[in-house]
């Protein structure tokens, strides 16, 4: 545990940080009136004319292992597809039904499991048909599999030369995102290809990299791209803009550009209704000296920028990571290496503070609103990776814990107790079951009951027993699919697991 004494200096030093970036700035900085700045192409593609061919038929995967079907869904269950980062309404909320609860009396079953490769990119699952983006040897693969099988539909791969210079791994971060028929997946380099779902033919593809002259970001490029009606929006980050664009879905054509101070960040872009105007948020800010960033407020038809909120931390290494979580007309975003989280009123061309909360500093989680309350981990490593609750009206802290039970790890021979817990955890919020999954970082599946009185865990189960369990689970159909993203304990290789969470 972390001293009060160093708690109390970290949230004065933060405090009056971000009370005086927010007078500097006063709240917001204008776009400007009249047409958006408008960012030339640098190099648009040629979209490919795709012969007509059959798609083809689910064949045998030799990296999976079935071992068996899932129960049948209950006819009265409520079910969703999944088809990109944090689910169909972006925010990790699930109104998916039916579900087991008691996992001490009902364990998730294993349905299938694949050998994967490394990345800590979440599959994508639309009509029975799951995309995955990962990285086997040298190169990156987009795969589609059938969802409740793991048979594979087809492949498709390329080179990646792509290293991580804090060695956690060379795989992709962005998880793909499926819309109209089509597939969009952004490599660790920026190679962003479209292909159809159906028969995953290759559309168009771009190097963002190369096109918008990007140098490699911490972790190399990680924003999931956002599907935004006929636009896929990409937090891009050129040096001197765009910072985000849109591209046309079919050609793969820039439409517009926004913004041109801040790099690219690793939070997904966002879609929202804010005072009854539809807007894309994308929370920008990467690696840069000196250190910058912040939300943009994008109208998607045209690219206009609203409003910009500077919001980074002053720490050099450091990133914005946490996408936007829409409550209402009010907007939260948070980092966790000094600002920690603010929540915004975004109207007229302006974005007004309504409180910060400087020890509310969320990393690549994403914080759940919930009656009247927000929670999320606040904390960038395991030793401080606290789970909070705080007051939406006004951002007071209600608790704060560190999840922490004993547990008996066997290595080989060996056997001993140790102490484990949610730490850098990932939460899907099922409001039809009035209760929350948390998927936690070394491979255990809770139950929680989100509310303001304390931490209150009503099941809990190890999946398996690997650390870096990082990747947001997808549930679709009464089934959840998780990323081993570590080799598990008794040398188990890297997985993508499905379990039938079905009651």
């Amino acid at each position: 545990m972390i001293s009060v004494n160093k708690i109390l200096h970290y949230m004065t030093f933060s405090f009056w940080r971000s009370a005086l970036l927010i007078f500097a700035t006063g709240a917001s900085v204008r776009a400007g009136e009249g047409a958006p700045t408008r960012f030339v192409d640098p190099a648009p593609p040629t979209a490919q004319t795709l012969a007509d061919v059959t798609a083809p038929a689910a064949q045998k995967n030799p990296d999976v292992t079935f071992h068996a079907p899932p129960k049948e869904l209950s006819p009265d269950a409520v079910t969703r597809d999944w088809p990109c980062f944090l689910g169909p309404t972006h925010n990790a909320f699930s109104t998916e039904t039916s579900l087991t609860s008691d996992f001490a009396k009902t364990p998730p079953a294993v349905v299938w499991e694949m050998k994967k490769g490394t990345g800590y990119a979440a599959p994508a699952l639309v009509d029975g048909r799951l995309i995955l983006l990962h990285r086997v040897g040298d190169e990156e693969v987009i795969e589609c599999l059938d969802a409740f099988t793991g048979d594979r539909y087809w492949r498709f791969a390329y080179p990646t030369n792509y290293e991580d210079r804090y060695g956690y791994c060379d795989g992709p971060r962005a998880s793909p995102a499926v819309a109209n028929g089509m597939v969009f997946a952004i490599g660790a380099e920026g190679k962003l290809h479209c292909l159809k779902l159906a028969t995953g033919q290759l559309l168009w593809q771009r190097d963002l990299m190369a096109e918008f002259k990007l140098t490699q970001n911490f972790f190399g490029v990680g924003a999931s791209p956002l599907v935004e009606g006929n636009l896929l929006i990409v937090n891009v980050g050129a040096p001197n803009g765009p910072c985000a664009a849109g591209f046309d879905t079919r050609t793969g054509r820039m439409v517009w550009g926004a913004g041109s101070e801040w790099g690219p960040s690793y939070a997904t872009p966002t879609p929202a209704v804010l005072h009854g105007q539809r807007r894309v948020l994308v929370f920008a800010g990467g690696e840069s000296r000196p250190p910058t960033g912040g939300l943009l407020c994008i109208d998607p038809a045209d690219g206009h920028l609203d409003c910009e909120f500077p919001w980074r931390s002053t720490r050099r290494e450091s990133v914005n990571a946490s996408s936007p979580v829409v409550i209402g007309d009010r907007v939260f975003i948070s980092e966790c290496y000094g600002s920690g989280g603010v929540l915004l009123d975004l109207a007229g061309g302006s974005a007004k503070p309504l409180w910060t909360n400087p020890a509310f500093g969320t990393h690549f989680m994403t914080a759940i609103p919930r009656d009247g309350y927000l929670y999320g981990i606040d904390g960038h490593g395991p030793e401080d990776a606290f789970f909070v609750c705080v007051r939406l009206s006004d951002g007071q802290e209600m608790w704060r814990t560190r999840p922490q039970w004993d547990e008996i790890e066997q290595r080989g021979e060996e056997k001993r107790e140790v102490p484990i817990g949610t730490d850098r955890c990932t939460l899907i919020m099922c409001p039809g079951e009035g209760r929350c999954l948390c998927l936690g970082e070394y491979g255990h599946l809770l139950w929680l009951d989100l509310n303001p009185n304390g931490y209150k865990e009503l099941s809990r189960t190890r999946l398996f027993a690997a650390s870096d369990t990082w990747t947001p689970p997808a549930l679709s159909r009464g089934l959840l699919y998780v990323c081993q993203n570590q080799p598990g304990e008794n040398g188990e290789p890297l997985r993508l697991m499905c379990y039938d969470l079905r009651k």
